[in-house]
C-alpha cells in the first residue's frame, strides 16, 4: 500500500510520483487539507448535503491523511493509470478510486488558485500572469511559433481519386494501379 509517510525520505520517489519535490509537496498539504475539510464540511462522501454528522477520518479510512489524499490525487493526475490499477497501488476499489477522484481533483485545483498556482487557461490569462502586455489582433504571440490561421503545410492525402477508391475495393494488389 503506498502512504506518504513512507516514501517522504525518498525525494526522487516524491518526484516521480508526483513532480513535487518533499518540501514543495509540504507546502501544498495545508491549503489542500483547508480545502477539503471546508468540503467536508458541507457534503458527504457521496455528494449529498451533509445534515447531521459532521466529517471525521474513520479508523480503517483508505486515505486517512492529508499527505495520502494529496499523493493519491497527484500520482493519479501525473501518470494516468486505469482507476482498478490506481486503486490495486492504495487498496481500494475501482468504485472508491473514481469517489475519491470526484473529490479531490476539484479541491486540488481550488487549493491550487488560492496559493496562486492554478495553471492559466487562456493565452490572456497567461500574459497577465506574466506581467506582458496586451496582444493586438495581429501581433505574432511570443508563446506559440505558428501564426494565426496559417494553413497546415502537410500534403494532403486524397482519399477520392480513383486508383484510391479501386485500392481499397480490390482484393488483391494485381488488379490496383498505383500512380
Amino acid at each position: 500500500m503506498l502512504r506518504y509517510h513512507t516514501i517522504r525520505e525518498k525525494s526522487t520517489r516524491v518526484l516521480d510520483l508526483t513532480s513535487l519535490m518533499p518540501h514543495e509537496f509540504e507546502t501544498i498539504v495545508p491549503v489542500f487539507e483547508d480545502c477539503f475539510q471546508e468540503r467536508m464540511a458541507r457534503w458527504t462522501m457521496s455528494g449529498k448535503p451533509r445534515t447531521s454528522r459532521r466529517f471525521s477520518v474513520y479508523t480503517n479510512c483508505p486515505l486517512p491523511t492529508p499527505e495520502d489524499r494529496l499523493l493519491f490525487v497527484l500520482s493519479y493526475l501525473k501518470h494516468a493509470p486505469t482507476q482498478a490499477y490506481h486503486g490495486a497501488t492504495f487498496e481500494l476499489i475501482q468504485s472508491s478510486v473514481s469517489t475519491w477522484l470526484n473529490i479531490l481533483i476539484p479541491l486540488l485545483h481550488t487549493a491550487l488558485r488560492h496559493m496562486g498556482d492554478a495553471p492559466s487557461r487562456t493565452l490572456l490569462e497567461l500574459r497577465q500572469r506574466l506581467g506582458l502586455d496586451q496582444p493586438s489582433e495581429d501581433a505574432a504571440s511570443p508563446f506559440f511559433t505558428m501564426a494565426r490561421r496559417d494553413p497546415s503545410r502537410a500534403p494532403k492525402t486524397q482519399v477520392n481519386r480513383r486508383t484510391t477508391i479501386a485500392a481499397r475495393k480490390s482484393a488483391t494488389p494485381s488488379r490496383t494501379t498505383c500512380s
